[in-house]
């Protein structure tokens, strides 16, 4: 499955698409918006502040130490 990513650099929302099928409903967490369909699976993400938060979450996950097994 292809994923397609946008940035709106004057909105600073990057978009992430998983699916092209029509949304149920949008959770919002933060500078997260989750749209879902009637399954719960997301279809596509939201990231508000997108400039701000990607450089902070890839921080955050630098810290962290990849347990794989």
């Amino acid at each position: 499955m292809a994923h397609r990513m946008r940035h709106d650099p004057e909105a600073d929302v990057l978009t992430v698409t998983v699916s092209r099928r029509a949304s149920l409903h949008a959770e919002e967490m933060g500078d997260l918006i989750v749209h879902v369909n009637e399954e719960g699976k997301p279809l596509f993400l939201e990231i508000l502040n997108a400039s701000t938060v990607i450089p902070s979450m890839v921080r955050t996950l630098a810290k962290k130490e990849l347990v794989v097994g």
